[in-house]
């Protein structure tokens, strides 16, 4: 049975930072990635990784999220900086892309 499981979503102050973190248990992953979800809006997609390290990032990403894997503990981060209110959603983690496997979710709000 794939699980998904995600932590380091909450609040923070616009500017901020927040580490998210996905250990990933009952499959042997490729290609892992990070989405989100606003309210009132479309699940986008934010980052993903494969296995050998090779990153991709939406535009309005770069240079703020960090996307890593550590392979030994089956587990992706996503390091977010300089954090905005529109960057409030919740953050979920992928396997497999959109017909693949998905985590809970984890909110992240940016507010004053």
């Amino acid at each position: 049975q794939v699980q998904l499981v995600e932590s380091g979503g909450g609040l923070v102050q616009p500017g901020g930072s927040l580490r998210l973190s996905c250990a990933a248990s009952g499959i042997i992953f490729s290609t892992m990635g990070w989405y989100r979800q606003a309210p009132g809006k479309q699940r986008e997609l934010v980052a993903t990784i494969t296995r050998s390290f090779s990153t991709n990032y939406a535009d309005s990403m770069k240079g703020r999220f960090t996307i890593s894997r550590d392979n030994a503990k089956n587990t992706v981060y996503l390091q977010m900086n300089s954090l905005k209110p529109e960057d409030t959603a919740v953050y979920y983690c992928n396997i497999g892309g959109t017909g693949g496997y998905w985590g809970q979710g984890t909110q992240v709000t940016v507010s004053a």
